[in-house]
């Protein structure tokens, strides 16, 4: 079994494995012991949500130095995310491929898969699931909205990155970070007909009314049909609507809100 627990660091709340699994370096943050005002208050690491980009840049810079990254700073990856299906690899840490990577990023991109040292990388929430993936040769960061959960882009992570570093599935360790929980989750009924079409009706929570989804449970089902040992996955079951005190919620929060983060990076030794 894999356990996440929260640590701080530098005054950084991190949900992390302290055991850094396969040399991989992880977390997904909280909201508190950043520099960002009003309703990005206060460790916003979203860049496109409408806060002071100096602010984010300083907010980003604390949490890369919690986790002893602040080197490699330079490296980061944060690529647009488009609630789509689209994974980018990251294979080397040389200048030209990570422009190249920038570039698709740019484009959007859902999934990171990186090969390489020393380069962080970074994805944005606030009610969507995280999951970070580490193997013994890489690691991914992949967000997965109810959209990007239907396409089943936690499924195609690990399919990625199991081609990219030849690991074996069963060795993988999945992280699901943070997210809404099903009783703050009401969506329409084609969404619920749609998710209990590709999942079956246990996605629907049983407990708080006919149309809640648990899309935790859908990205679970995701990792376990790729392959991945339930025992091999960990998952923060408080609910980012419930919890807007840790964690931002763009439901909770009716949209004006920051957002928290899913890093990782595999530091060089």
């Amino acid at each position: 079994m894999i356990a996440l627990e929260t640590q701080r660091r530098q005054g950084v709340a991190l949900i992390t494995d302290v055991r850094r699994p396969y040399g991989v370096t992880l977390a997904f943050t909280e909201r508190q012991q950043g520099v960002s005002k009003g309703a990005f208050t206060s460790l916003n690491l979203g860049g496109a949500c409408g806060d002071a980009p100096e602010a984010v840049r300083e907010n980003r810079s604390r949490v890369l130095s919690a986790l002893d990254a602040h080197a490699c700073a330079d490296n980061l990856i944060n690529p647009h995310q488009v609630h789509g299906d689209k994974i980018l690899v990251v294979r080397t840490s040389a200048a030209d491929e990570l422009a190249a990577v920038r570039v698709e990023c740019v484009q959007g991109a859902d999934a990171i898969v990186c090969c390489a040292e020393n380069v962080p990388v970074l994805l944005c929430f606030a009610d969507c699931v995280p999951v970070i993936l580490a193997a013994p040769k890489g690691f991914a960061v992949v967000h997965s909205g109810w959209r990007g959960t239907l396409l089943r882009i936690a499924s195609k992570a690990v399919h990625v990155l199991t081609a990219e570093t030849g690991a074996n599935v069963e060795d993988l360790l999945a992280y699901i970070g943070p997210h809404i929980g099903p009783r703050e989750y009401e969506v329409s009924q084609e969404v619920i007909d749609r998710f209990t079409r590709e999942f079956g009706s246990g996605i629907v929570a049983p407990d708080a009314g006919g149309r809640h989804l648990d899309l935790g449970a859908a990205v679970r089902i995701c990792l376990t049909e790729a392959g991945v040992l339930a025992e091999n996955i960990a998952e923060v079951t408080e609910s980012t609507a419930a919890h807007t005190d840790r964690f931002f919620s763009y439901r909770a929060e009716q949209g004006q809100c920051g957002r928290h983060g899913a890093v990782a990076v595999k530091l060089r030794s």
